[in-house]
Protein backbone atom coordinates (compact mmCIF):
# COMPACT_ATOMS: atom_id res chain seq x y z
CA UNK A 1 0.00 0.00 0.00
CA UNK A 2 1.23 3.45 -0.49
CA UNK A 3 0.66 6.09 2.67
CA UNK A 4 1.10 9.67 3.31
CA UNK A 5 2.13 11.16 6.75
CA UNK A 6 1.94 14.19 7.63
CA UNK A 7 3.75 15.33 10.31
CA UNK A 8 4.12 18.61 11.97
CA UNK A 9 7.48 19.72 13.19
CA UNK A 10 6.60 19.48 16.91
CA UNK A 11 6.86 15.71 16.05
CA UNK A 12 9.18 15.12 13.65
CA UNK A 13 11.83 13.13 15.99
CA UNK A 14 9.02 11.70 18.16
CA UNK A 15 8.30 7.63 18.37
CA UNK A 16 5.05 8.06 17.34
CA UNK A 17 4.18 8.30 14.19
CA UNK A 18 7.86 7.85 12.90
CA UNK A 19 8.34 4.41 14.19
CA UNK A 20 5.11 3.55 12.97
CA UNK A 21 6.52 4.70 9.57
CA UNK A 22 9.19 2.22 10.18
CA UNK A 23 6.89 -0.61 10.72
CA UNK A 24 5.26 -0.39 8.01
CA UNK A 25 8.21 0.57 5.48
CA UNK A 26 9.83 -2.78 7.01
CA UNK A 27 6.37 -4.69 6.28
CA UNK A 28 7.01 -3.96 2.64
CA UNK A 29 4.91 -0.31 2.25
CA UNK A 30 5.75 3.02 0.67
CA UNK A 31 5.20 5.54 3.27
CA UNK A 32 5.48 9.34 1.73
CA UNK A 33 6.10 11.57 4.62
CA UNK A 34 5.49 15.40 4.56
CA UNK A 35 6.43 17.95 6.76
CA UNK A 36 3.33 20.83 6.07
CA UNK A 37 4.99 23.36 8.89
CA UNK A 38 8.25 23.24 6.98
CA UNK A 39 7.88 23.35 3.47
CA UNK A 40 6.96 24.36 0.30
CA UNK A 41 4.80 21.89 -2.20
CA UNK A 42 2.53 22.91 -4.56
CA UNK A 43 -0.65 21.58 -2.58
CA UNK A 44 -2.81 21.39 -5.72
CA UNK A 45 -1.05 18.58 -7.42
CA UNK A 46 0.29 16.86 -3.82
CA UNK A 47 -3.27 15.73 -3.12
CA UNK A 48 -4.86 13.95 -5.73
CA UNK A 49 -7.58 11.44 -6.18
CA UNK A 50 -5.76 8.07 -6.24
CA UNK A 51 -2.53 9.20 -5.00
CA UNK A 52 -2.41 7.22 -1.82
CA UNK A 53 -4.63 4.43 0.19
CA UNK A 54 -4.40 6.88 2.90
CA UNK A 55 -3.69 9.88 5.01
CA UNK A 56 -2.47 10.06 8.46
CA UNK A 57 -2.14 13.33 10.09
CA UNK A 58 0.04 13.88 13.34
CA UNK A 59 -0.64 17.41 14.13
CA UNK A 60 -0.55 19.82 17.02
CA UNK A 61 -3.42 21.82 16.97
CA UNK A 62 -4.01 25.15 14.17
CA UNK A 63 -0.87 23.26 13.12
CA UNK A 64 -1.14 23.54 8.59
CA UNK A 65 -1.67 19.84 8.18
CA UNK A 66 -5.31 19.57 8.86
CA UNK A 67 -5.73 21.66 5.68
CA UNK A 68 -3.80 19.31 3.68
CA UNK A 69 -5.86 16.57 5.07
CA UNK A 70 -8.96 18.35 4.46
CA UNK A 71 -7.43 18.20 0.61
CA UNK A 72 -7.52 14.79 0.64
CA UNK A 73 -10.85 13.88 2.16
CA UNK A 74 -12.56 16.56 -0.36
CA UNK A 75 -10.76 14.32 -3.41
CA UNK A 76 -12.12 11.16 -1.52
CA UNK A 77 -9.29 10.14 -0.18
CA UNK A 78 -8.92 7.79 3.09
CA UNK A 79 -7.59 9.70 6.06
CA UNK A 80 -6.24 8.54 9.62
CA UNK A 81 -8.53 9.64 11.62
CA UNK A 82 -11.75 10.48 9.48
CA UNK A 83 -10.96 14.41 9.26
CA UNK A 84 -14.71 15.59 10.19
CA UNK A 85 -13.79 13.98 13.60
CA UNK A 86 -10.61 15.26 13.82
CA UNK A 87 -12.01 19.00 13.88
CA UNK A 88 -14.40 17.73 16.15
CA UNK A 89 -12.55 17.15 18.82
CA UNK A 90 -9.70 19.47 17.95
CA UNK A 91 -12.30 23.07 18.76
CA UNK A 92 -13.18 21.81 22.44
CA UNK A 93 -15.79 24.09 23.07
CA UNK A 94 -17.59 22.14 19.89
CA UNK A 95 -16.44 19.20 21.70
CA UNK A 96 -18.12 20.18 24.71
CA UNK A 97 -21.38 20.49 23.10
CA UNK A 98 -21.10 17.45 21.16
CA UNK A 99 -20.39 15.48 24.27
CA UNK A 100 -22.73 16.88 26.12
CA UNK A 101 -25.41 16.45 24.10
CA UNK A 102 -25.06 12.95 23.52
CA UNK A 103 -24.98 12.19 27.17
CA UNK A 104 -20.92 11.95 28.16
CA UNK A 105 -20.01 12.83 31.11
CA UNK A 106 -18.34 16.53 30.66
CA UNK A 107 -18.58 19.69 32.96
CA UNK A 108 -20.39 22.40 31.92
CA UNK A 109 -18.33 24.44 29.69
CA UNK A 110 -17.93 28.37 29.76
CA UNK A 111 -16.43 30.07 26.38
CA UNK A 112 -15.29 33.96 25.55
CA UNK A 113 -12.94 35.55 23.10
CA UNK A 114 -11.56 37.68 26.04
CA UNK A 115 -10.11 36.37 29.52
CA UNK A 116 -12.13 39.26 30.41
CA UNK A 117 -15.43 37.88 29.86
CA UNK A 118 -14.48 35.04 32.15
CA UNK A 119 -15.22 37.50 35.06
CA UNK A 120 -18.60 37.27 34.84
CA UNK A 121 -18.68 33.62 35.81
CA UNK A 122 -20.64 32.83 39.03
CA UNK A 123 -18.23 32.54 41.97
CA UNK A 124 -19.75 29.47 42.62
CA UNK A 125 -17.46 27.49 39.88
CA UNK A 126 -14.82 28.16 41.02
CA UNK A 127 -11.56 26.97 41.16
CA UNK A 128 -12.03 26.70 37.57
CA UNK A 129 -9.97 25.07 34.65
CA UNK A 130 -9.13 27.89 31.88
CA UNK A 131 -7.50 26.80 28.36
CA UNK A 132 -7.33 27.56 24.68
CA UNK A 133 -10.53 26.28 22.78
CA UNK A 134 -7.97 24.99 20.28
CA UNK A 135 -4.95 24.32 22.72
CA UNK A 136 -3.12 21.03 22.94
CA UNK A 137 -0.04 19.25 25.08
CA UNK A 138 -1.26 21.04 27.65
CA UNK A 139 -0.55 24.57 26.40
CA UNK A 140 -1.45 27.58 28.52
CA UNK A 141 -4.06 25.41 30.60
CA UNK A 142 -4.43 27.25 34.33
CA UNK A 143 -6.31 26.48 37.46
CA UNK A 144 -7.77 29.55 38.67
CA UNK A 145 -8.64 28.70 42.12
CA UNK A 146 -10.59 32.19 42.52
CA UNK A 147 -12.00 35.37 40.68
CA UNK A 148 -9.44 37.25 42.87
CA UNK A 149 -6.84 35.16 40.96
CA UNK A 150 -8.66 35.18 37.28
CA UNK A 151 -6.78 38.79 37.28
CA UNK A 152 -3.43 37.46 37.85
CA UNK A 153 -3.67 34.74 35.58
CA UNK A 154 -5.97 36.40 32.64
CA UNK A 155 -3.27 38.38 31.04
CA UNK A 156 -1.30 34.77 30.82
CA UNK A 157 -4.01 33.84 28.42
CA UNK A 158 -4.16 37.19 26.25
CA UNK A 159 -3.71 36.07 22.96
CA UNK A 160 -5.17 32.54 22.32
CA UNK A 161 -8.04 32.69 21.21
CA UNK A 162 -11.70 31.51 22.00
CA UNK A 163 -10.44 30.33 25.22
CA UNK A 164 -13.18 27.69 27.50
CA UNK A 165 -13.71 27.80 31.29
CA UNK A 166 -14.78 24.57 33.25
CA UNK A 167 -15.58 23.97 37.06
CA UNK A 168 -12.63 22.09 38.21
CA UNK A 169 -13.36 18.44 39.31
CA UNK A 170 -11.70 17.21 42.60
CA UNK A 171 -9.31 15.05 42.42
CA UNK A 172 -6.90 12.61 43.52
CA UNK A 173 -3.73 13.97 41.27
CA UNK A 174 -3.84 11.62 39.00
CA UNK A 175 -5.00 11.63 35.03
CA UNK A 176 -6.43 8.45 33.85
CA UNK A 177 -5.63 8.42 30.00
CA UNK A 178 -7.34 5.90 27.85
CA UNK A 179 -5.96 4.47 24.32
CA UNK A 180 -8.56 3.37 21.89
CA UNK A 181 -6.07 1.55 18.76
CA UNK A 182 -8.18 -0.45 16.56
CA UNK A 183 -10.98 -1.40 18.91
CA UNK A 184 -9.03 -2.62 21.68
CA UNK A 185 -8.79 0.25 24.81
CA UNK A 186 -5.53 0.66 27.29
CA UNK A 187 -5.56 2.72 30.38
CA UNK A 188 -2.45 4.55 31.16
CA UNK A 189 -2.27 6.48 35.23
CA UNK A 190 0.02 9.65 35.09
CA UNK A 191 0.12 12.40 37.06
CA UNK A 192 -2.21 15.30 36.32
CA UNK A 193 -0.65 18.92 34.68
CA UNK A 194 -2.39 20.56 37.45
CA UNK A 195 -0.71 18.64 40.23
CA UNK A 196 3.00 18.32 38.88
CA UNK A 197 4.20 17.80 42.50
CA UNK A 198 2.08 14.71 42.81
CA UNK A 199 4.86 12.48 41.91
CA UNK A 200 2.68 9.57 39.86
CA UNK A 201 4.61 7.06 38.29
CA UNK A 202 3.33 6.79 34.75
CA UNK A 203 2.10 3.47 34.02
CA UNK A 204 -0.84 0.65 32.73
CA UNK A 205 -3.34 0.17 35.25
CA UNK A 206 -6.54 -1.95 34.51
CA UNK A 207 -9.42 -0.68 33.25
CA UNK A 208 -12.75 -0.30 34.43
CA UNK A 209 -15.70 -1.58 32.69
CA UNK A 210 -17.33 2.23 33.21
CA UNK A 211 -14.67 3.86 32.11
CA UNK A 212 -14.52 1.45 28.69
CA UNK A 213 -17.84 1.69 28.24
CA UNK A 214 -17.52 6.01 28.40
CA UNK A 215 -14.26 5.80 26.04
CA UNK A 216 -16.16 3.61 23.53
CA UNK A 217 -19.00 5.84 23.61
CA UNK A 218 -16.19 8.40 22.65
CA UNK A 219 -15.38 6.80 19.89
CA UNK A 220 -18.90 6.14 18.71
CA UNK A 221 -20.33 9.57 19.32
CA UNK A 222 -17.03 11.83 17.55
CA UNK A 223 -16.22 8.71 14.72
CA UNK A 224 -12.54 8.43 15.88
CA UNK A 225 -10.86 5.17 15.05
CA UNK A 226 -7.45 6.06 16.70
CA UNK A 227 -7.44 8.15 19.92
CA UNK A 228 -7.01 9.32 23.48
CA UNK A 229 -9.59 10.25 26.26
CA UNK A 230 -8.08 12.07 29.71
CA UNK A 231 -10.52 10.98 32.43
CA UNK A 232 -10.90 12.23 35.92
CA UNK A 233 -12.16 10.21 38.38
CA UNK A 234 -14.11 12.92 40.25
CA UNK A 235 -16.59 12.72 43.88
CA UNK A 236 -19.42 11.92 41.23
CA UNK A 237 -17.51 9.25 39.22
CA UNK A 238 -15.20 9.66 36.02
CA UNK A 239 -15.16 12.88 33.78
CA UNK A 240 -13.80 13.39 30.67
CA UNK A 241 -11.77 16.41 30.09
CA UNK A 242 -10.05 15.90 26.88
CA UNK A 243 -10.25 13.88 23.78
CA UNK A 244 -7.32 13.97 21.22
CA UNK A 245 -7.30 11.93 17.61
CA UNK A 246 -3.94 10.24 17.26
CA UNK A 247 -2.25 10.76 20.75
CA UNK A 248 0.98 8.96 21.90
CA UNK A 249 -0.20 5.65 23.37
CA UNK A 250 2.19 5.96 25.31
CA UNK A 251 2.22 2.46 27.58
CA UNK A 252 0.55 0.59 25.05
CA UNK A 253 1.42 -2.69 24.97
CA UNK A 254 3.44 -3.25 21.55
CA UNK A 255 1.84 0.38 20.45
CA UNK A 256 3.93 0.65 17.40
CA UNK A 257 2.83 -2.65 15.77
CA UNK A 258 -0.58 -1.94 17.50
CA UNK A 259 -0.98 1.38 15.09
CA UNK A 260 0.74 -0.01 12.16
CA UNK A 261 -2.14 -2.44 11.37
CA UNK A 262 -5.10 -0.02 12.06
CA UNK A 263 -3.93 1.90 9.96
CA UNK A 264 -3.22 -0.64 7.12
CA UNK A 265 -6.52 -1.40 8.05
CA UNK A 266 -8.35 1.42 7.97
CA UNK A 267 -6.52 2.70 4.54
CA UNK A 268 -7.96 -0.66 2.90
CA UNK A 269 -11.58 -0.18 4.69
CA UNK A 270 -12.30 3.50 5.36
CA UNK A 271 -12.38 5.05 8.24
CA UNK A 272 -15.48 5.58 9.85
CA UNK A 273 -17.81 8.02 9.03
CA UNK A 274 -19.90 8.47 12.39
CA UNK A 275 -18.93 11.60 13.13
CA UNK A 276 -21.77 14.00 14.91
CA UNK A 277 -24.41 13.45 12.73
CA UNK A 278 -28.37 14.60 12.21
CA UNK A 279 -29.68 12.92 15.47
CA UNK A 280 -27.36 14.51 17.75
CA UNK A 281 -30.13 17.03 19.71
CA UNK A 282 -33.07 15.97 20.35
CA UNK A 283 -34.46 19.35 21.90
CA UNK A 284 -31.18 21.60 19.99
CA UNK A 285 -31.65 24.85 21.37
CA UNK A 286 -32.10 23.88 25.25
CA UNK A 287 -29.40 21.22 25.11
CA UNK A 288 -26.98 23.20 23.61
CA UNK A 289 -27.31 26.16 26.20
CA UNK A 290 -26.75 23.71 29.41
CA UNK A 291 -24.01 22.24 27.14
CA UNK A 292 -21.82 25.91 26.46
CA UNK A 293 -22.74 28.40 28.99
CA UNK A 294 -21.89 31.64 27.82
CA UNK A 295 -21.28 35.07 29.65
CA UNK A 296 -23.65 37.59 29.85
CA UNK A 297 -24.53 38.64 26.13
CA UNK A 298 -22.89 41.70 26.38
CA UNK A 299 -19.53 42.96 24.80
CA UNK A 300 -17.52 40.25 23.15
CA UNK A 301 -19.15 37.01 25.01
CA UNK A 302 -18.79 34.91 22.09
CA UNK A 303 -21.86 32.31 21.32
CA UNK A 304 -21.61 28.97 20.42
CA UNK A 305 -24.68 29.17 18.49
CA UNK A 306 -24.94 27.75 14.57
CA UNK A 307 -23.22 24.62 14.87
CA UNK A 308 -25.30 23.15 13.25
CA UNK A 309 -24.80 19.08 12.46
CA UNK A 310 -25.03 20.61 8.21
CA UNK A 311 -21.06 21.40 9.28
CA UNK A 312 -20.41 17.87 9.88
CA UNK A 313 -22.45 15.74 7.48
CA UNK A 314 -24.00 18.18 4.90
CA UNK A 315 -27.50 17.71 6.29
CA UNK A 316 -30.20 20.73 7.12
CA UNK A 317 -29.27 22.96 9.80
CA UNK A 318 -30.36 21.38 13.29
CA UNK A 319 -29.83 24.15 15.62
CA UNK A 320 -29.67 26.93 13.01
CA UNK A 321 -27.26 29.62 12.32
CA UNK A 322 -28.60 32.86 14.33
CA UNK A 323 -26.20 31.31 17.80
CA UNK A 324 -27.11 31.31 20.92
CA UNK A 325 -25.43 34.90 21.73
CA UNK A 326 -24.20 35.88 17.92
CA UNK A 327 -21.67 34.80 15.46
CA UNK A 328 -18.56 35.88 15.69
CA UNK A 329 -15.92 33.35 14.22
CA UNK A 330 -18.26 31.80 11.22
CA UNK A 331 -17.78 28.55 9.85
CA UNK A 332 -18.77 27.10 6.70
CA UNK A 333 -18.92 23.72 8.37
CA UNK A 334 -16.00 20.95 8.10
CA UNK A 335 -16.55 20.01 5.16
CA UNK A 336 -19.48 20.55 3.26
CA UNK A 337 -21.72 23.07 4.44
CA UNK A 338 -23.87 24.09 6.94
CA UNK A 339 -24.25 27.48 8.83
CA UNK A 340 -20.99 27.25 10.78
CA UNK A 341 -19.32 24.72 13.51
CA UNK A 342 -19.01 27.06 16.59
CA UNK A 343 -20.97 29.81 15.88
CA UNK A 344 -21.02 32.32 12.63
CA UNK A 345 -24.12 31.80 10.34
CA UNK A 346 -26.97 34.68 10.28
CA UNK A 347 -26.59 35.50 14.09
CA UNK A 348 -23.88 38.44 13.66
CA UNK A 349 -21.53 39.29 16.78
CA UNK A 350 -23.07 41.44 19.49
Amino acid sequence: MRLCFLVEEHYRHDGMPLDVVRQLTAWGHRVDVLRPGDSLMAISEAVRAGSHDAWVLKTVSGGPGLTLLEAAAAVGLTTVNDVRSIRGVRDKALAAVIARTRGLPVPVTYAAARWERLAEIPAAEYPLVVKPADGSSGRAVRLVPTPDHLAVLGPQLAGEGLLIAQPYVPNSGTDLKVYCVDGEFYATERCSPLHPGQGVRERQVPLGADIARIAAQVGEVFGLDLYGVDVLLGPDGPVVVDINDFPSFRKVPDAVAKVARAVLRLARTGTAVSAPGPALLAEPSAQVADAVRLPAPSGTALGVGGFGAAGLVGEPDLVGGAGLVGGGLGGAGLVNGGAGLVNGGVGGGI
